[in-house]
């Protein structure tokens, strides 16, 4: 079992602009069956995690838009926020990331737990030693300004890389903090 942030970020490092729009991410050539592919990563999911942002953005574009609760994993939401539950499967927690993530790995059942957003959130895992992997598609595209990727300073190491169209993808296994220079 491994914690996987797997997401998509601009060329600059930005998860989502200033209005936490995704336009830049929609609006990208992607092959759904080519390297790196969302329904070949979801196999291997036992349980998710997503911070307040990522939920009510979920929420906005597709639940308050008539689809239901995409999910079927056990599902965790991390917000400080008075938050409405649209699934019986999604828990609403203030607590460390270290204690939630006993609970998820519980769930999983040895399964991976995906790390869905926002970096803010995948930041509290690793500085708890607790993400294994950031896995990126980066998209051609600059904002100049928005929702960083990993606001944290850590040290990360490539295992693996390829193309999704637009897209270049690439797997890294998240080595540490990154230490300030001497």
């Amino acid at each position: 079992m491994k914690t996987t942030f797997y997401t998509a970020t601009t060329l600059d490092g930005f998860l989502a602009d200033e209005h936490d729009s995704l336009d830049w991410l929609l609006s990208q050539p992607i092959d759904d069956d080519g390297p790196f592919n969302y329904q070949a990563f979801m196999t291997d999911v036992g349980a998710i995690a997503m911070g307040a942002t990522t939920y009510e953005w979920v929420l906005a574009h597709h639940v308050d838009q008539g689809e239901k609760w995409f999910y079927e994993q056990p599902s965790w939401v991390f917000t400080h926020r008075d938050l409405r539950r649209v699934a019986d499967n999604i828990t609403l927690t203030s607590a460390p990331v270290a204690e939630v993530h006993a609970a998820m790995a519980a769930a999983a059942g040895g399964r991976d737990i995906w790390m869905v957003g926002g970096g803010d959130l995948a930041a509290q895992f690793a500085e708890a030693g607790l993400l294994d992997e950031v896995v990126v598609s980066i998209a051609p595209v600059t904002l100049g300004a928005g929702r960083p990727l990993f606001p944290r300073r850590f040290d990360l190491e490539l295992i693996e890389h390829d193309r999704n169209r637009a897209f270049l993808c690439a797997r890294y296994r998240v080595v540490g903090p990154r230490l300030p220079p001497a």
